[in-house]
């Protein structure tokens, strides 16, 4: 099996070559205007290659409807949305097409090969610029009855705001850049923190305590025995730990910690989304040969 595979965001689509259950010529191109222009740039980054494919692998945003064939719900790349974007590709290319959501796939990455692969039910969080995230029950994907499980951002606080809206890196960097009149991202707020930098260290105690508190939230709900982090902010060396010691905390709090869960960082970080996409593939290819 050889499969070109494609991770479309709404700044760049990311491709690669899958084949011997290994991920090789990584590129990116940015995110074109239109699905024509889309079209275009897939074509051309296949045919830079001399041999043939098996099908084709696709990440994408939004709710992936694999019975009706077509991506429900918006994002930040409109024009893949509600059309029968599965028919219209393998038209086109003449090849067998499957596509899942980018959330969605770089969970099937950690769970297939990733630091999920010894576990039986885990969540996927993924801390960006928002927060998303998937659901596995006995390793298979739970995408709930609106395909809306997983959408872990949605989750609400107190104060009515979604973890998506207060609970991200990006969030607090955005705050300190506000307040200090200076321009900072999530790398450069965790280094202000480290030199002593009081602000620095206050919105990063916010919003650990804010993630930890939708752990909690999703951990009672979903009693996963296991949470990988990915995103970003993922990277940082200290993060699992920081954040398992606020949600064993708070489980000890209500008497209930012996449903603490592992907390692990990811294994793929920027490939997993496309790993994923390939390793979708490969569960759906029986499927999609007798269809």
């Amino acid at each position: 099996m050889r499969l070109i595979v494609f991770d479309i965001g709404g700044t760049t689509v990311k491709r690669g070559i899958w084949e011997h259950q290994r991920l090789s010529e990584v590129s990116s191109f940015p995110t074109p205007a239109t699905f024509d222009g889309l079209l275009e740039k897939m074509a051309s980054s296949m045919h830079r290659n001399d041999r043939q494919f098996t099908g084709i692998a696709v990440s994408a945003p939004g709710a992936v409807d694999q019975e009706q064939r077509k991506i429900r719900g918006i994002s930040a790349v409109p024009y893949i949305h509600q059309r029968p974007l599965f028919d219209e590709l393998e038209q086109h290319f003449d090849l067998p097409v499957m596509i899942e959501n980018d959330a969605n796939c770089a969970g099937i990455a950690e769970v297939e090969l990733g630091v999920g692969k010894e576990a039986q039910n885990i969540a996927f969080v993924v801390l960006g610029t928002g927060v998303g995230g998937a659901l596995f029950v006995k390793r298979k994907l739970y995408k709930g009855s609106h395909l809306f499980g997983g959408e872990i951002g949605l989750l609400k606080s107190q104060n009515d705001q979604t973890f998506s809206q207060n609970g991200t890196l990006v969030k607090a960097a955005n705050i300190y850049s506000e307040q200090t009149n200076s321009c900072v991202d999530g790398k450069a707020l965790y280094a202000l923190e480290e030199n002593g930098n009081v602000l620095a260290t206050m919105l990063l105690d916010k919003m650990h305590e804010i993630m930890a508190n939708n752990l909690y939230s999703l951990q009672v709900m979903f009693d996963p025995e296991l949470i990988v982090l990915g995103g970003g902010i993922s990277g940082q060396p200290a993060l699992a730990d920081e954040l398992s010691k606020r949600l064993f905390e708070q489980l000890k709090k209500e008497g209930i910690e012996e449903i603490m869960p592992s907390i692990k960082c990811c294994s793929f970080h920027n490939n997993a989304n496309l790993i994923g996409a390939a390793l979708n593939f490969q569960k759906k290819l029986p499927s999609l040969m007798r269809s």
